[in-house]
């Protein structure tokens, strides 16, 4: 179950997205310095930005999310540090296509894409 005030975290570094279950959460472990039994969301994408994975443990075991584009390439804001923590609704307004850097801060706790 995936709560609306759950915590996500965007690696900055691309990811060979062979990597399953295993591999990303030593990825969480080592390059996040995060637990990956968190319960958080765990996003990577591929060099290219048209791919994303993301894992996060639901109560008795990790789920793997993933998307490919067909055309285009996800919008991403810069990240400095080793991840970028965003919440749901901008993971949402990412995979949509909206490019959340130019969304004004603001809390996006009532807005839903479809």
């Amino acid at each position: 179950m995936i709560l609306g005030n759950l915590k996500v975290y965007v690696a900055r570094d691309r990811t060979d997205l062979r990597k399953a279950y295993d591999g990303l959460g030593f990825l969480v472990q080592e390059s996040l310095r995060m637990d990956p039994l968190s319960g958080y969301i765990f996003v990577f994408f591929n060099k290219k930005q048209d791919k994303i994975k993301a894992l996060y443990w639901d109560r008795n075991g990790f789920c793997i999310w993933q998307k490919r584009l067909e055309k285009g390439m996800f919008k991403l804001p810069p990240i400095i540090d080793s991840h970028l923590q965003i919440n749901l609704q901008q993971l949402q307004m990412l995979l949509a296509g909206v490019d959340i850097k130019l969304l004004p801060h603001a809390d996006f706790k009532n807005y839903v894409i479809n």
